[in-house]
């Protein structure tokens, strides 16, 4: 990893998730430091038992929930209170449940729209407009997104997860000609930070990191769909192709 790639950083919005973990891990990993929103200090010491150690992460407190959290982050980064960031990794999730839509109340399912795709699109609106100012050649802009938008096994993460199909594509569009790969990866199975994975036989968030890494790393993964479906395979060789 070259010396520039490990002055790099990562801006990570849904960081103390089974998937944030991971995109922590890749960070780290690959030489590059981490800016983590947490909501407190609690999910800042959370995540630092998940991955081990504190090095390479400075925390910053924010709701990614609220339409201007993620903002904050980046106008303390632009007020040098905060480490500039090359890279952005989102992927903030609501309840992965299988209750029926005919059970799913009007209050529950505004919630996880909320979370599930209000946040992510706020993460996507207020910090795209710092990296393109930068205009780093080497930034990228990163969403995780799962198979429930198209299988719908689990309604409620369906049916959140569908628009935010929708979003990565015109981002993807967007960005075709900038500084920034948009890129959008889609993981079919279950992933959990790894204590948990261990106790359930599921991929280990440490292991899931290979494919962010790899997508950090490759400049001929832009505006793509990264499907992640076999826990094996797909965790060593990228499967990608364009969004549109």
């Amino acid at each position: 990893m070259s010396i520039k790639a490990a002055m790099e950083t990562v801006l990570v919005v849904g960081a103390t998730g089974n998937i944030g973990v991971s995109a922590v891990t890749a960070a780290l990993r690959s030489q590059r430091n981490v800016l983590a929103i947490v909501r407190n200090q609690n999910s800042a010491d959370k995540l630092v038992k998940h991955i081990g150690s504190s090095k390479g992460i400075t925390f910053t407190e924010a709701d990614v929930l609220s339409d201007t959290g993620v903002r904050s982050v980046v106008d303390q980064v632009r007020a040098g209170k905060l480490p500039a960031f090359q890279h952005v990794f989102a992927s903030v999730g609501g309840e992965y449940v299988t209750t029926p839509l005919q059970e799913i109340t009007t209050e529950r399912l505004r919630r996880n729209f909320n979370t599930s795709f209000e946040a992510n699109f706020f993460a996507y609106r207020d910090s795209i407009g710092y990296l393109l100012e930068q205009k780093n050649p080497k930034s990228t802009w990163t969403i995780c997104t799962g198979s429930q938008g198209d299988i719908g096994t689990h309604p409620l993460p369906a049916m959140t997860q569908g628009p935010l199909f929708s979003m990565a594509t015109a981002a993807a569009r967007e960005n075709e000609k900038t500084n920034v790969r948009f890129n959008e990866i889609y993981l079919c199975y279950r992933v959990e930070v790894d204590s948990d994975a261990e106790a359930h036989g599921v991929t280990k968030a440490s292991d899931f990191a290979s494919v962010y890494e790899m997508v950090l790393d490759n400049q001929d993964v832009r505006s793509s769909r990264v499907r992640v479906e076999n826990d094996k395979e797909d965790l060593v060789k990228l499967k990608y192709a364009k969004k549109y």
